[in-house]
C-alpha cells in the first residue's frame, strides 16, 4: 500500500514532524523516530510536515512504504515564491520562514510539534501565546556555542544524543532535568557503521577534508584550496582525499554569520581538481549526509563540524584547523579539538599528515571518551527511545524511567 496522498490541513491533537529547511542533511536526525512511532500505531494521529518535494522523498524513503501509509502527508510549499525571495533565500532562509508563517494557523492544531532546528521558534512568535508544544531533537552533537544559543530556551522539550549536549543545555540553563531525555543518535540507526565505502581504485590512505560553513569558523576561506592542492600537486599525492564539506558550502556563494557578525564570499572549486585519480569532490549529493564519506576514509581534516562525531564512531586520527581561537591560551573551545591535533594554518598542518597514523594513537583514548560522552548507547535503538520518550510525554507528560 502507497502513501497517502497529501493534505492541506493538519488533524487536530496530532503529532507533526516538521522537515522546513532546503536540504537534506536533517532528516536522518528524526525520520527514524517518525518511523518508529508509525510502527506503534499510536492513539495520535502522525503528520510529516515537508517544506520540499525532495525533502519529503527524503522523508519516506527512510520511513519506508508501510510506515508512510499510516503518516499524514503535509505539503508546506509556497504558494507564492517569487525570483527576490528565492534570490534573497540564498542568503538568508526566508523561504524556511515564509513557509512557517504561511502554514502557521495549520501547524497551530499540533498537540505536538517535532524539529530538528530552532527555526520553528518563529511559530511561537505568530500564536502569540498558547499552540503546541515544540520537542528539539538536535541535527547533530557538536560543540560550537551556536548548539547552545538562548533561543533554545523556547524549546518546551529536548531529546539528545547523549550526557555531553545534557550537560551543556542544562549548564546553559536552556533545559531543566524534567525537560530533557537522552536517547542517543537516530541517524546511527540508519547506517551501518562498520562499513567501509570505497572511492578510489587504490588502498592508499583516504583523506576526509570536511570543512563547515560559517564564514568566521570554516578553515575553507583561507586554508581550503592549499589543502585541497597540497594533495592534488604537492607531497600528498601519495595520498588519496575526499573534499566532502558541510551540505550548505555550496548552497551559498555569500555566507553570513549572524552570531559573529561575518560576511564572506565563498571560493570557488579550482577546476584543476576534476579528474584528477587521488581527489574525489562532492559538494552536494546526498553522500554529504550519509556518512559514506566519514566511515569511508582513514583520517579526517576539519574546524568545527558536528561531523567529527559521526567519523569517530570508529576512532581514527583526526586534525583540526583553527582559524578564530588561535591557540589563545585556556581550555579548548570545543570538546572535538581534544580528539586530535590543532594547528592555525595549512602550512601547519602539512608536516603532520604523513605521521597520521601515530598521531591517531596518541589520541585514541580521549576520542572513545568524548564519543561515548556524546552518544549514548543502549540496547534499544534510539529511534525506538525517542518513540517512547515522545508516547510518554503526550501521554503522561514525563519521559520513560
Amino acid at each position: 500500500m502507497g502513501a497517502p496522498d497529501r493534505i492541506n490541513s493538519i488533524p487536530a491533537g496530532a503529532i507533526v514532524f516538521l522537515f522546513n529547511h532546503d536540504a537534506t542533511h536533517q532528516l536522518a536526525h528524526t525520520a527514524g523516530i517518525l518511523r518508529a512511532l508509525a510502527g506503534k500505531r499510536a492513539a495520535f494521529p502522525l503528520v510529516c510536515a515537508f517544506g520540499t518535494r525532495a525533502i519529503g522523498q527524503g522523508v519516506r524513503d527512510i520511513v519506508g512504504e508501510e510506515a508512510a501509509a499510516r503518516i499524514i502527508w503535509f505539503d508546506m510549499g509556497l504558494r507564492r515564491a517569487g525570483p527576490v525571495l528565492r534570490l534573497i533565500n540564498r542568503i538568508a532562509p526566508t523561504e524556511r520562514l515564509a513557509r512557517l508563517k504561511q502554514h502557521a494557523a495549520e501547524l497551530r492544531n499540533a498537540a505536538l510539534i517535532v524539529s530538528p532546528e530552532r527555526t520553528c521558534l518563529r511559530l511561537k512568535r505568530e500564536w502569540k501565546a498558547g499552540g503546541p508544544q515544540i520537542i528539539f531533537v538536535p541535527h547533530g552533537a557538536g560543540d560550537r556555542s551556536v548548539t547552545y544559543h538562548p533561543d533554545m530556551a523556547n524549546f518546551d522539550v529536548m531529546l539528545v544524543s547523549g550526557q555531553k549536549v545534557a550537560d551543556e543545555m542544562l549548564g546553559h540553563g536552556l533545559a531543566s532535568p524534567e525537560t530533557i531525555a537522552i536517547i542517543g543518535y537516530p541517524k546511527f540507526d540508519l547506517i551501518d557503521t562498520s562499513a567501509r565505502p570505497s572511492f578510489f581504485d587504490d588502498d592508499r590512505p583516504v583523506f576526509l577534508y570536511n570543512p563547515h560553513f560559517d564564514p568566521y569558523l570554516s578553515s575553507w576561506y583561507r586554508h581550503g584550496h592549499a589543502i585541497i592542492n597540497w594533495f592534488a600537486f604537492g607531497p600528498g599525492r601519495n595520498f588519496n582525499l575526499i573534499f566532502a564539506p558541510h551540505i550548505m558550502l555550496f548552497r551559498k556563494k555569500l555566507h553570513i554569520s549572524p552570531e559573529y557578525r561575518v560576511m564572506k564570499q565563498r571560493p570557488d572549486l579550482d577546476p584543476r581538481w576534476q579528474g584528477l585519480p587521488n581527489i574525489h569532490v562532492d559538494v552536494d549529493s546526498q553522500r554529504l549526509t550519509d556518512m559514506s564519506y566519514t566511515l569511508g576514509s582513514d583520517a579526517y581534516i576539519g574546524d568545527v563540524s558536528s561531523q567529527i562525531y559521526e567519523f569517530l564512531c570508529r576512532p581514527r586520527p583526526a586534525f583540526f584547523i583553527d582559524t578564530h581561537w588561535r591557540q589563545g591560551g585556556g581550555a579548548l573551545p570545543y570538546l572535538s579539538w581534544s580528539a586530535g591535533d590543532v594547528v592555525p594554518s595549512a602550512d601547519a598542518l602539512f608536516p603532520l599528515l604523513p605521521g597520521f597514523r601515530e598521531r591517531g594513537e596518541h589520541y585514541r583514548a580521549q576520542q572513545q571518551r568524548i564519543f561515548d560522552y556524546t552518544m549514548s548507547a543502549s540496547a534499544q535503538s534510539s529511534s525506538e527511545r525517542g518513540a517512547l520518550a515522545i508516547l510518554s510525554w503526550m501521554e503522561e507528560g514525563r519521559f520513560p524511567s
